[in-house]
C-alpha cells in the first residue's frame, strides 16, 4: 500500500486497469469520465512550449559553437529518416505477410464515408511546401498559443543563437531563462500528480465507448500491429540502442513511469516534458536533448509509420483489391513524404492515411471506415512506439555527436544513480545585473 502511494509508476498501472474495467461493466458511466483523460492531456500540454523554449535556449546558449547547432540538427534529421523507413519496410513486410485483412471480402460501396469525410477532405492534406510553410509561425505569439512544437522550436533556435552570439550583454537573459525553465519543471511534477486520474479517465472512455466487442471483431489487425511494434522496439530500436552503448530492456525499465502515462492518455505528447528531463538525467546533453525530441515529435513517427503501411495494406485486402509489388514499392514512396506530416494536423494519421490511397489510387479511400472502431486501441501503441524511438535518438544522436556521458548513463540505468532534484537558482542581485550589463556595454 505504502508503495501504491509513492509510486507514479503503481498508480498509472492501478489506474488503467479500474479504467477498464469500469469502461467494461459501466459502458455508459464510463463515457463520462473523457473530461478527466482530456483535462490532464491539456494540462501537460499547456507546459510544451515554454518547456521546449527554455531547454533550447538554454542548451545552445551555453554551447557557444553555433556550428554544433546545425551539425547535430542535420544528425538528427538523418537518423529520422533512416528509422522512419526502417518502420515503413516492416510494417509493409509484416501486412504482407500475416495478411490481417485477408478473408474479409467488405464491398467499398456498401461502406458508410460519412464517419471518416473530415478525414478525406482535400483540404487537410498538406503538400511538402506547405509543410515547410507551416514550419513558419504567422507570429511568436500565435506559435505558442497554438503549441506548435516545430513553429516553437524554429524560434527557440532563432533565439538560442542570437543569445549566444551576443555572449556577456545576454547574461541576466540566459540567467532568467534558467530559472523559468526549473519552475517549469517543477509545475510538470506537480501536474504528473494527476497522471493516475488522466489515465483512468482516457481509459475508462476508450472501452466504454467502443467496447471490447469492436476490437476482437478486428483483432488480427491489432494483434498484428502490436506485434509489429514490439518487434521494431526490440530489434530495430534495440539494435541502436547497443550500437549507442545501452541495454533496451534497461531503457524501457528506465522509462517505464512514462510509457505508461502514454499508455493511459494515447499521447506520447502527454509525457514529453518528463522525457526531456529523463534523457538529459540519463546523461545526453541538454542541447541534443533540446532539438532532437521537439523534432522528433514531427519528423520520428516510428509507430505511425509502421500503422501507416500495415493499415494500407489491411485495406486492400479487406476489400480484395490486389496490391502488387511494384504498388507496394509505391505505397512506400508515398508514404515517406506524406507521413512527415501526420503531427502537423488534428487527426494526422487518418489524414495521412486518406491522403496516401488517394495518391495510390487504387485502393478504395472508403475502407478507412472499416479502422475507426479499432483506430483508437492502436493509437496506444503507436504513441509508446514513437515515444521510445524519441528517447533512443536522443540517446544515439548524443553518443555521434560524442555528448553522451556513456559512464553516467549505465550507473542510471543500473539504478545506482540517485534521483536528482532540479538545482536551485539563485536570483541575481540588482548589482550582478548591472555589472553583466556593464562588461556588454565596454565590450
Amino acid at each position: 500500500m505504502k508503495r501504491l502511494a509513492r509510486s507514479l509508476y503503481a498508480q498509472v498501472i492501478a489506474a488503467v486497469i479500474v479504467g477498464a474495467l469500469v469502461g467494461h461493466f459501466f459502458p455508459g458511466p464510463a463515457r463520462s469520465f473523457k473530461p478527466l483523460g482530456d483535462g490532464f492531456i491539456k494540462l501537460v500540454k499547456m507546459l510544451i512550449a515554454p518547456i521546449v523554449f527554455t531547454t533550447v535556449v538554454t542548451g545552445i546558449a551555453k554551447m557557444g559553437d553555433l556550428k554544433k547547432v546545425g551539425r547535430v540538427g542535420l544528425k538528427g534529421i538523418v537518423y529520422f529518416e533512416v528509422l522512419s523507413t526502417a518502420a515503413l519496410v516492416i510494417g509493409l513486410g509484416v501486412g504482407s505477410w500475416l495478411a490481417p485483412g485477408a478473408g474479409m471480402n467488405v464491398d467499398p460501396a456498401a461502406l458508410d464515408t460519412r464517419a471518416i469525410a473530415s478525414y478525406t477532405n482535400p483540404s487537410h492534406h498538406l503538400s511538402a511546401i506547405d509543410f515547410a510553410m507551416n514550419v513558419i509561425p504567422k507570429d511568436v505569439a500565435d506559435a505558442f498559443a497554438k503549441g506548435d512544437i516545430l513553429q516553437v522550436l524554429l524560434f527557440s533556435v532563432l533565439f538560442g543563437v542570437a543569445l549566444a552570439a551576443i555572449r556577456e550583454a545576454g547574461a541576466p537573459v540566459l540567467h532568467f531563462v534558467e530559472g523559468l525553465s526549473a519552475i517549469l519543471f517543477r509545475i510538470v511534477g506537480i501536474v504528473m500528480r494527476l497522471a493516475p486520474l488522466g489515465a483512468f479517465g482516457a481509459m475508462a472512455f476508450t472501452v466504454g465507448n467502443y467496447g471490447i466487442a469492436s476490437l476482437l471483431s478486428l483483432g488480427k489487425l491489432v494483434g498484428s500491429f502490436y506485434a509489429t511494434s514490439v518487434l521494431f522496439v526490440f530489434l530495430v530500436l534495440g539494435l541502436v540502442a547497443r550500437v549507442a552503448g545501452i541495454g533496451i530492456l534497461k531503457f524501457l525499465r528506465y522509462i517505464r513511469e512514462e510509457i505508461l502515462v502514454v499508455l493511459g492518455t494515447s499521447s506520447s505528447e502527454s509525457a514529453l516534458p518528463l522525457m526531456m528531463r529523463k534523457m538529459e538525467r540519463l546523461g545526453c546533453s541538454k542541447p541534443v536533448v533540446g532539438l532532437v525530441v521537439p523534432m522528433g515529435y514531427s519528423f520520428n513517427l516510428d509507430g505511425t509509420s509502421i500503422y501507416l503501411t500495415l493499415a494500407t495494406l489491411f485495406i486492400a485486402q479487406a476489400t480484395n483489391t490486389p496490391v502488387t509489388l511494384g504498388q507496394e514499392l509505391e505505397i512506400l514512396a508515398v508514404l515517406l513524404l506524406t507521413s512527415k506530416g501526420a503531427a502537423a494536423v488534428t487527426g494526422g494519421g487518418f489524414i495521412t492515411l486518406a491522403a496516401t490511397l488517394s495518391a495510390v489510387g487504387n485502393i478504395p479511400v472508403a475502407g478507412l471506415t472499416l479502422l475507426l472502431g479499432v483506430d483508437r486501441f492502436m493509437s496506444e501503441a503507436r504513441a509508446i512506439t514513437n515515444l521510445i524511438g524519441n528517447g533512443i535518438a536522443s540517446v544515439a544522436v548524443s553518443r555521434w555527436e560524442g555528448e553522451l556521458d556513456l559512464a553516467r548513463a549505465r550507473r542510471v540505468l543500473d539504478g545506482e544513480e540517485p534521483e536528482e532534484e532540479p538545482a536551485p537558482v539563485a536570483v541575481p542581485s540588482l548589482a550582478a545585473v548591472e555589472g553583466s550589463l556593464g562588461v556588454a556595454a565596454e565590450g
